[in-house]
């Protein structure tokens, strides 16, 4: 069934933070639902709709950031009460707006994420779980990686509180009271979790998750293991997902499931005969792309009519509702605008022409101030919302930058090598700066001019392993007076590798072991700095061990270390060779002496060049396809037929503008591929205790006629 929604903008507030928007349950069955919404700001505001119009019920002052928002209540009743997570504080008020819960959960650090259950309440810092019944300490866990989110499965359906944790490390944690029942491998860094059809379904266990990098997945719990039912893929490469909920949209007794993503994307997704999740309907303004904080299913604007309101990171309240919002007229008809529309849109043409005026005496108001001697310029504050990820599919890092104003550039500087890749969305005007590397290390100044009205810019860059650094964003929005504001990224040495829960051990693997007199939150801090999506907190116990993936030549790594020890396995010498390097320079720097040993397996360097061998032939024959295009093309125009060419030849033609576009997006793709080739040729014999950098262009003369026996033979007789 096609299903069609229509724009409709409510309301605007602060800044909003993730699932800080809920809708009161409705009175009526038909019946229009009250909005209630937190923000950046500490501003808690509640409206309902009336004659079109958004009249408020509730609005608090403002006071500390908002960080989350719930609605609770005792169970089997209508879930009414409002909740907010404002640093370590949870608040409650009922729906008329009356204070009746100051509770402070004495955290350290402001709350992340929160829960709501009847008389229990969950709440997460950044690594710290608690759980409070009737604001009593009840049970406490801390976490191997960041939180994200927290969701408990209904204590009605299972008799039980099953709180699960959405954690940075892939992984989600289901927990039994203070302790870890058992953990499921999710396909990405879990960033949401809600319950299925809003009641966990049939048997109260099922999960809907979303990743940052963009999948949706659903998961049923059972007391030993857990059972994945299906997942969607981020094929069409859209931001990462925020928010969920589930709502009958299209009236025919299911619960479709709505999703938010960061790149203001809004999906409705319905289940086809075998339930397995279609996609029914998708919504991408080009106007307002920013985040999707929140989105909830229900009846806003009119009655009788559902919708999907979303709440944006700038505060927008917008609606996608079933309800028509224009008529169209025969050949000959007329069509009558409406009192209330006639109304609406005087009032909107009043409310315009104030704000003109306005605008106009403040902007007098401020050349005035400005030219007096006492004048005092206040530099304006904004904030950014920004994301550095790494993206699995191509092995490159994504930068997100979303700002609550027009954003007029952004300039990108560099100490480390990287390219820039294309982003299909951004529209930005890209200009480059000739880059002293020498003395001052700058190896990319790039500048990016926004189009009017942008507020989300994208960004693609690649690094390469081994060279490690500082990339730097300075975003200027168009306020007056001119301010900016940096952002710094680290690029790491090992800054292609993500984490993994599952390695092959039948793989060759060199394995590198330190000893030495370093503390175990030495040696961690050690690995933080070599490696990404490691949790900056020491891991609790005496040992640990992290498993990785390089997501551009799926080589493997496993960090074993404790106090004085450290142990590092990896199928790639290279990536051996790097650790190696890195660790001894930050030894050296702490003054700590470090016992280095190694272990090389001679047949790991064959594997390596045997997984990178399908990748570098690939992009060979891409290379070539593209050369031979515009000859083609020539042969084409002269000859007017080209059934004479072998099929070869005639499909390359047919796919000449999807190469073309291939080839565009991956620069030095190739390159790249033979400078790891490279480094695997040096890092070999440098373990031996050989330079062979002599003999790097004779590599190179046989990559450029590459053939991998030849090249393996090269690698053995050098």
């Amino acid at each position: 069934m096609e299903l069609n929604l229509n724009r409709v903008d409510y309301l605007q507030v602060g800044v909003t933070s993730q699932k800080t928007m809920r809708l009161l349950p409705a009175l009526g069955r038909k019946a229009t639902q009250k909005v209630v919404v937190a923000d950046q700001d500490g501003v808690i505001t509640c409206f309902g709709m009336k004659k079109g119009d958004a009249v408020p019920v509730f609005k608090t002052l403002p006071g500390q950031k908002i960080s989350r928002l719930e609605l609770g209540g005792a169970l089997g009743t209508p879930q009414e009460k409002i909740f907010v997570a404002a640093g370590s504080e949870v608040r409650g008020f009922t729906k008329k707006g009356k204070q009746f819960l100051s509770f402070e959960a004495n955290l350290t650090e402001s709350i992340k994420a929160m829960y709501v259950s009847g008389a229990d309440l969950f709440v997460c810092a950044s690594y710290i779980y608690n759980h409070y019944c009737d604001c009593k300490d009840q049970d406490y866990y801390l976490s191997g990686d960041k939180i994200n989110d927290i969701v408990c499965l209904p204590v009605e359906n299972l008799g039980r509180i099953t709180p699960v944790l959405a954690c940075q490390d892939r992984v989600l944690r289901v927990l039994q009271g203070s302790d870890l029942m058992y953990d499921i491998e999710v396909p990405g860094p879990a960033s949401v979790l809600e319950l299925n059809n809003r009641d966990g379904g049939s048997q109260g266990g099922e999960i809907l998750y979303g990743t940052s990098d963009g999948k949706l997945g659903l998961l049923r719990l059972t007391d030993t293991s857990p059972v994945h039912i299906w997942e969607v893929a981020n094929e069409k490469k859209r931001g990462g997902v925020l928010c969920i909920d589930s709502f009958d949209i299209i009236g025919d007794g299911v619960k479709e499931i709505l999703v938010g993503r960061d790149d203001g994307t809004v999906e409705v997704y319905g289940l086809d005969s075998s339930n397995e999740p279609v996609l029914r309907f998708e919504h991408k303004s080009k106007t307002l792309s920013e985040s999707v904080t929140s989105i909830q299913g229900g009846c806003v604007g009119k009655e009788s009519f559902e919708e999907v309101l979303t709440a944006t990171y700038t505060g927008w309240l917008t609606g996608l509702t079933s309800e028509p919002q224009h008529k169209e007229a025969g050949p000959g008809e007329e069509i009558k605008m409406s009192r209330e529309t006639q109304n609406k849109i005087a009032a909107l043409r009043a409310e315009l022409e104030q704000l003109q005026i306005k605008v106009l005496q403040e902007r007098e108001k401020y050349q005035q101030s400005s030219q007096s001697s006492k004048a005092v310029s206040a530099v304006p504050v904004f904030s950014i919302n920004d994301k550095f990820t790494l993206c699995q599919d191509d092995a490159s890092y994504s930068l997100t930058l979303e700002v609550q104003t027009a954003i007029d550039n952004v300039l990108l500087q560099s100490d480390v090598p990287i390219d820039l890749l294309d982003v299909d969305k951004n529209s930005a005007v890209v200009s480059f700066s000739e880059c002293d590397s020498e003395p001052n290390g700058n190896f990319l100044l790039a500048t990016y001019r926004c189009q009017a009205n942008t507020t989300r810019l994208e960004l693609k860059i690649r690094s390469i392993e081994g060279q490690y650094g500082t990339l730097q964003a300075y975003v200027t929005p168009r306020l007056q007076p001119k301010t900016c504001q940096v952002r710094r990224y680290q690029i790491k040495p090992l800054s292609l590798h993500q984490r993994t829960h599952t390695i092959d051990h039948d793989r060759p693997m060199n394995t590198l072991t330190l000893t030495g007199q370093f503390s175990f939150a030495e040696i961690h801090s050690w690995v933080v700095f070599c490696l990404p999506e490691v949790p900056e907190k020491t891991p609790a116990g005496d040992s640990v061990t992290f498993d990785f993936q390089n997501t551009f030549l799926d080589t493997q790594l496993e960090c074993t270390y404790s106090k004085c020890e450290a142990n590092f396995k990896s199928d790639n010498i290279s990536t051996i060779s790097i650790l190696k390097d890195v660790l001894s320079k930050e030894a050296t720097k702490r003054k700590i002496n470090l016992n280095i040993s190694y272990d090389i397996n001679e047949e790991s360097v064959n594997h390596t060049l045997k997984m990178i061998h399908p990748k570098l032939e690939y992009q060979l024959l891409l290379a070539k396809k593209v050369q031979l295009i515009d000859a083609l093309k020539e042969l084409q125009v002269h000859e007017g037929n080209v059934d004479f060419l072998i099929p070869e030849y005639r499909s390359i033609l047919e796919e000449a503008s999807r190469l073309l576009e291939e080839y565009k997006k991956q620069p030095a793709h190739l390159e790249r591929l033979y400078g790891m080739i490279t480094d695997l040729f040096i890092d070999k014999f440098k373990f031996k205790g050989q330079n062979v950098k002599t003999k790097v262009p004779l590599l190179l003369e046989i990559l450029d006629n590459y053939e991998l026996n030849s090249l393996v033979e090269f690698f053995d007789s050098a």
